[in-house]
């Protein structure tokens, strides 16, 4: 029996947020091979494959045998035990070093490469670069770059730390393959495969590397002229793959939303979920719930969604002729028909679901309106080689610049332990947006609550990495259908009480925001049937 006094008032373990001696031995094992990696940095004469093996073998040995201890010998259920009391989950001084020392990581990644070793002008790799060259000629046949680099990191950190989120949610069936889901994809068609397509490359035939699990807007730079080229110049793999965008994009991704709702990509195949879920899970009650992040929420993301279809409308329109008799579609053809789509969509919007939008509604014009005048300018501002006043390079490489990598990256990843872990697809994704639009408006997907049964513990709320407050519609029984739910099932997961059920289900009743639950003015049994 331990002597130790504690001064918690608690009727649980009073050190139930120490870590035991056997995490600490793990959690110094995964930082040696942390250590191995920084080393490298220095140029030190360690780059072989034997110590990369060794540097990521402790990595992978460090966060599983912590996790094992963390939550294998307790019994199943809810493990979020102190998470407010933990420096580096509650924006404490651990948690603000690692965002700056993250955030510091994505900067060098990006802009400053030659740090980590990047060869210039044909020269051989040094440094950290040096040291995954091994492997990326094992399977690629290339030496490896800075991508290469991180998407290993990446592939790693979703795999060590999946398998510490399959321990910590072993009690829910939903949670087990969602997550095996994201480790699968990340690791056979974010990482493998497209090294494996380089491989096949020779003089005579080049595949474009190609992240099959990414869908345009995602993939902004998919429709560039000279990944088009590529993948045309690849013969029939390039063009079924050139096939296989534009379809994901108006065939593939609306189906599977209308029937699974945007978690079938969020939450089980997006690479940025699988990493905001997994590494990310220790942050994700720091997501704001406050009614303002909400709104600069939906102003913000939307504002990216029609800047992507702007730039993207935009780029494709450069490389366009205007001679019909070379090709059907020209210049003036493609934006008739991104404003007759764009037009289609408003209206039938409005028609059909004005009632479900209401006040959203009006963005949803300014948004449209926007883009038509967008496309009017287009039309008579720009040429082969400008986008309105700007250069049509320059204003490509800027989008890239503030969204592709300062966003997404930079503050996206980097910004975990201060702003929640899903902060770049809450604010700025602009795939999350979209699929956000049809889950509210034509999905089957929705979170039914069991006002009855709700004691407003607010777990479901807390650890919402959206900033949902999903007790408000818990409390009143109330479907839960918002654009931005990504459908991880955490507030389900944490209820001791089963009140919150993720369902796909039929369309009717399925958007309730009027109903009184409780009273003598509702036959509850026949709205209780209804649903």
């Amino acid at each position: 029996m331990s002597n130790t006094i504690h001064k918690s008032m608690s009727i649980a373990k009073p050190d139930a947020y120490h870590t035991s001696s056997t995490q600490k031995l793990f959690i110094g094992l995964g930082v040696t091979g942390l250590f191995i990696l920084v080393l490298v940095l220095y140029n030190l004469d360690i780059t072989s494959g034997y110590i990369l093996a060794l540097a990521i073998s402790l990595i992978i040995i460090g966060i599983g045998g912590f996790s094992i201890d963390a939550y294998l010998n307790k019994i199943k259920g809810i493990k979020n035990d102190g998470v407010w009391f933990k420096s580096i989950s509650s924006r404490g001084l651990m948690g603000w070093l690692t965002g700056v020392v993250l955030t510091l990581f994505y900067i060098v990644l990006y802009f400053y490469p030659e740090l980590l070793g990047l060869a210039k002008d044909g020269d051989s790799n040094t440094g950290l670069i040096a040291l995954f060259d091994p492997l990326s000629k094992l399977l690629s046949g290339n030496p490896a770059s800075q991508w290469f680099v991180y998407g290993t990191l990446y592939t790693i950190a979703i795999i060590a730390f999946g398998f510490k989120f399959l321990l910590k949610y072993r009690h829910n069936r939903y949670q087990q393959l969602r997550t095996s889901s994201v480790m699968f994809f990340q690791l056979a068609f974010a990482f493998l495969i497209p090294e494996f397509m380089a491989r096949l490359n020779s003089d005579s035939f080049s595949l474009p590397y190609y992240d099959l699990k990414n869908v345009w807007p995602l993939n902004y730079y998919n429709f560039e002229q000279y990944r088009v080229d590529s993948m045309i110049s690849a013969g029939n793999i390039g063009l079924a793959l050139l096939i296989f965008g534009i379809a994901s994009i108006f065939i593939i991704t609306p189906i599977l939303t209308y029937k699974y709702g945007k978690r079938w990509y969020c939450s089980w195949v997006c690479g940025c979920g699988g990493l905001a879920e997994t590494a990310g899970d220790p942050f994700r009650q720091l997501s704001s719930k406050k009614l303002s992040a909400w709104k600069i929420e939906r102003w913000l993301v939307h504002t990216v969604l029609v800047f992507v279809v702007l730039m993207t409308t935009a780029v494709i329109h450069t490389y366009l002729g205007y001679d019909p008799n070379k090709y059907w579609l020209t210049k003036d053809v493609f934006l008739a028909l991104v404003a007759m789509f764009l037009t289609l969509v408003f209206v039938l919007t409005m028609i059909f679901k004005r009632q479900e939008l209401g006040k959203d509604a009006h963005y949803g014009a300014i948004g449209y309106f926007v883009l038509i005048l967008a496309l009017i300018s287009i039309h008579y501002f720009s040429n082969s080689t400008h986008l309105f006043l700007f250069k049509a390079e320059s204003l490509r490489a800027s989008y890239g610049f503030f969204i592709g990598s300062i966003f997404s990256g930079v503050i996206g990843t980097g910004f975990y332990p201060i702003l929640g872990n899903r902060v770049w697809c809450r604010f700025g994704c602009p795939m999350a947006a979209i699929l956000g639009f049809q889950q509210r408006l034509f999905s089957k997907f929705r979170i039914t609550t069991n006002g009855g049964q709700c004691i407003s513990c607010g777990n479901c709320s807390t650890y919402c990495e959206m900033g949902i407050d999903v007790r408000a519609y818990a409390q009143k029984g109330e479907n839960i259908v918002r654009s931005s739910c990504v459908g991880c099932g955490i507030c389900s997961a944490v209820c001791p009480r089963g009140v919150l059920k993720l369902e796909n289900d039929s369309m009717n009743g399925r958007i309730n925001p009027n109903e009184i639950l409780l009273g003598n003015d509702v036959d509850l049994m026949d709205l209780v049937n209804q649903k």
